[in-house]
């Protein structure tokens, strides 16, 4: 068991966590931007550590500040919460190399599933079907637009890092796509820091069907079921059952 952990977010996640922690008998220490000095999440914790102004890519986006933080506190771990680098296997990297544990996936499996296109090609490889689209390295916006149209519209451009339904815009004519990918990639770039997109087929009145599962480092797997995530209000989950 850890003695002291940093959390790398802020809001709700950051009082669970520190709730969790409480109960655990871990000692917590938050982080935070100039917008929230008065937060919940800082006044809930043991110490917290300013690390930056107002915008998240002066602060909880930057990996290097988060871990001065955890160093300068003695903090052992640091749990990312979800968004900002919770899903960043660059960050995850740092973290490990700075003598620090990461309370979440490896680098290696955020590589495989945590962004979008890496994900679609290994399930190509495994042989599971997939959306038609496009996902690959290369990103200039004329290459972009004409894989739109192979595709066929409507298409819906994806941030690869994306999450919670930033980053991503449905297109329905050639026209507005140069305008709907600029606004992807700015909603991408300031949430996850990583303007990178794809592109696909998009699906009109889908099913959003997932199956959780849940693993260690220690070899130890099970699933959690499936759960039907279909109600939802713009790209963000209503009701999960």
């Amino acid at each position: 068991m850890f003695g002291k952990i940093l959390i790398a977010n802020r809001g709700e996640i950051a009082c669970r966590v520190i709730r969790t922690a409480r109960k655990l008998g871990v000692r917590t220490v938050a982080v935070y931007s100039d917008a929230d000095a008065r937060a919940l999440h800082v006044e809930m914790a043991d110490e917290a550590v300013h690390i930056g102004p107002s915008p998240v890519g002066e602060s909880y986006l930057r990996g290097d500040r988060i871990i001065a933080a955890a160093l300068a506190t003695g903090a052992q771990a640091i749990h990312p919460g979800y968004g900002f680098l919770s899903e960043n296997p660059d960050f995850v990297d740092q973290v490990t190399t700075a003598g620090l544990v990461f309370i979440g996936p490896s680098a290696a499996s955020i590589r495989a599933m945590g962004l979008k296109d890496a994900a679609k090609r290994l399930m190509e490889k495994a042989g599971v079907p997939v959306v038609p689209g496009y996902h690959g390295e290369a990103q200039e916006i004329v290459l972009l637009a004409s894989k739109a149209r192979e595709i066929g519209y409507p298409v819906l451009i994806k941030a690869r890092a994306g999450g919670g339904g930033k980053g991503m815009r449905r297109v329905d004519h050639p026209d507005d796509f140069s305008e709907a990918l600029s606004g992807a990639r700015r909603e991408a770039k300031a949430a996850f820091g990583d303007d990178r997109v794809l592109v696909e087929k998009y699906v009109d009145k889908p099913r959003h069907i997932e199956v959780q599962v849940f693993g260690d480092n220690f070899g130890n797997a099970v699933h959690l079921y499936e759960r039907d995530c279909s109600a939802q209000r713009r790209h963000q989950k209503v009701i999960e059952e």
